[in-house]
């Protein structure tokens, strides 16, 4: 597995090696003594997947407790996922990573805890699998605003993306509790 930093402190991009052959192809998604190696000490409780529709944007969700590192990768589709760093003390505090993930390339993220996550949908749909480091607690779940101006993210969008009530009541960056 190929590893490489991201710009924001602690995010990781892997990129699997795949062996293809004439029956089809093989490739690992995961391996615990590949992330220890890194430093990220994970270990995971929950599975989720969830399936949008193009132009869908989920996020900029966090969990102010329990909070929830991911380990997120594309089966169908292709999105583009989106990070923010929510730690006051980080050199990277409010400063926003994105990244197309694709069944094609096979890339995966890793966010750790103390950051706010989402994604767009850019194929007709998508289908992400995503594991966590905590278990999902609704009564602790916040949500950044997709589109605040001080965070700035570069939604590829041509239109208004499609929002769910819930993350279209999402409140910027000085409005949230952010992690210490």
């Amino acid at each position: 597995m190929d590893v490489s930093e991201a710009p924001l402190p602690g995010v990781v991009v892997f990129s699997p090696r795949v062996f293809e052959d004439a029956r089809g192809d093989f490739f690992e998604i995961y391996r615990k003594s590949k992330l220890t190696e890194l430093g990220i000490d994970a270990e995971f409780v929950q599975e989720n997947q969830s399936r949008s529709r193009r132009n869908v944007l989920r996020g900029m969700h966090f969990q102010i407790r329990q909070a929830q590192g991911k380990l997120l990768r594309v089966v169908a589709g292709e999105i583009f996922d989106v990070v923010v760093d929510l730690r006051r003390s980080s050199p990277g505090f409010g400063k926003w990573f994105g990244i197309r993930l694709s069944a094609e390339n096979r890339k995966m993220l890793w966010v750790p805890e103390g950051f706010a996550h989402g994604f767009l949908v850019l194929s007709e749909y998508a289908d992400v699998i995503y594991k966590t480091t905590d278990y999902y607690a609704p009564e602790h779940e916040r949500c950044l605003r997709w589109d605040d101006p001080t965070v700035g993210i570069a939604w590829p969008v041509q239109t208004a993306p499609v929002l769910s009530t819930k993350d279209a009541k999402g409140k910027p960056l000085h409005e949230i509790d952010c992690f210490d």
